[in-house]
């Protein structure tokens, strides 16, 4: 197991909130409700994500 703090998961966390955005707002702009749907799909991916590199960073820390 790698020792990255957290980080690795921060960052695909905060790549796949933009993502997820991104689609989002071209679903709305399109009115593709699918498309839409998949953006908030990957926004809470992303959050689930960062919050789960957050409990390593806190973990690491007490070791």
């Amino acid at each position: 197991m790698t020792k990255d703090n957290g980080f690795t998961d921060k960052l695909k966390g905060e790549v796949n909130q933009a993502k997820g955005e991104a689609k989002d707002q071209f679903g709305d702009a399109t009115d593709n409700k699918s498309l839409q749907t998949e953006g908030k799909v990957d926004k809470v991916k992303g959050r689930t994500q960062e919050e789960l590199g957050e409990l390593k960073d806190r973990h690491t820390d007490r070791t």
